[in-house]
């Protein structure tokens, strides 16, 4: 038994230096203001003194024939049953006034909170919003509703369904799925498990090529003990070589590798970001390039400690990073990016701004 103590805080104590070295190794930008290094705009979605809900998270953006549409979940505060699902539109350069569009509602007597929207725009078919309701992260069920009209209308929401790997379908569980050639849709996503005193981390992919009425379950990838990681971001690479980079309890970014197309994956390592346990998203850029939105810090430090510093780094190979850009810098809350390239060629990024609103970015990527 001793020996296993030993074990286990030598783990704890190397995983804390590493992810601390991989904090101070790189050189961090100062907070980049308009017209720096390709940044183009930085606006709250709806003002601070007229919000929709008391606080929101976990925003996602995809864009549609006409523009932009963006989706969180808000209401008194994250694990409330009052949190639903709210999207704005931006069709004519401004975001519209938010709508909640879905919540967790049974009947009269029994109401649970949604949480992690993910917006997806698939090759011919219908606008995608998936969500989870349920009462806590562990115990979420994944939901589906579909747009024809761009996001005007949706339809009645049906549940993923259930697999015998995973127990509940979530679909993508944060970020935004990737179709391959053939249509098929992969999604990324994770658990939370509880067993015993322990909670287990654990990666997985489920996969439709039918627009969510099957799955396929891959995975999962990883123990839950060595890493214990969620919300995978997948990246994408000649000849069908893919790679996922994961939030952690470990304080790193953590990533696997594929080299067929996603049927299965390398064990999971810690790349050289810190992570302070908070959400991150990514892209594949047309020019080839890697682009990742992650807070650059590790909990329990100085300042900027946890969700304080939002930032961008991008690669050539998904193995060296390089932060190009420090979004944001000071006390409270900048966490939960979503990022996507629009067909102008511009990077789109949602994030948190406080829990109080969503801020919206756009930057070109050609200037970083």
């Amino acid at each position: 038994m001793k020996i296993l103590k030993s074990t286990l805080f030598l783990f704890v104590l190397l995983s804390f230096t590493t992810s601390a070295f991989a904090q101070k190794k790189h050189e961090i930008p100062e907070v980049v203001k308009i017209g720096d290094v390709g940044y183009l705009k930085g606006e709250l979605i709806y003002p601070l003194d007229d919000k929709p809900t008391p606080e929101c998270h976990a925003s996602t953006i995809v864009e549609v024939e006409d523009g932009f549409i963006a989706a969180w979940f808000g209401g008194t505060e994250e694990k409330n049953p009052d949190v639903g699902i709210w999207v704005s539109m931006n069709l004519d350069g401004n975001w519209s006034e938010p709508v909640e569009v879905v919540n967790g509602f049974e009947n009269d007597n029994l109401r649970y909170p949604t949480w992690n929207p993910v917006l997806f725009k698939p090759k011919n078919g219908p606008l995608m919003l998936f969500y989870k309701s349920g009462p806590n992260p562990r115990d979420l069920w994944g939901m589906l509703t579909t747009s024809e009209n761009n996001g005007r209308t949706w339809t009645k929401p049906v549940k993923l369904g259930e697999d015998g790997k995973v127990g509940h379908l979530l679909g993508p569980v944060k970020n935004k799925p990737i179709q391959l050639e053939d249509g098929t849709i992969v999604c990324p996503s994770s658990s939370e498990v509880r067993k015993g005193d322990k909670d287990y981390w654990r990666v997985h992919f489920e996969i439709t090529k039918d627009f969510g009425k099957t799955w396929e379950v891959v995975g999962p990838i990883n123990d839950g003990v060595e890493f214990g990681a969620i919300q995978p971001s997948i990246l994408t690479y000649p000849n069908g070589k893919m790679q996922v980079l994961c939030r952690s309890r470990q304080n790193v970014v953590t990533q696997s590798w594929s080299e067929d197309g996603g049927r299965t994956w390398s064990k999971m390592s810690a790349t050289e970001l810190p992570n302070p346990n908070s959400g991150t998203d990514a892209i594949t850029l047309a020019d080839g390039r890697q682009l990742l939105i992650y807070n650059h810090t590790i909990r329990n430090s100085d300042f900027p400690r946890s969700r304080n510093m939002l930032n961008l780094a991008i690669s050539e190979d998904g193995k060296n990073w390089k932060p190009v850009t420090t979004l944001e810098r000071k006390e409270g809350e900048f966490s939960y990016p979503a990022i996507i390239q629009a067909t102008d060629g511009l990077v789109h990024i949602t994030y948190t701004y406080q829990r109080k609103s969503v801020k919206y970015v756009v930057v070109d990527p050609a200037r970083l």
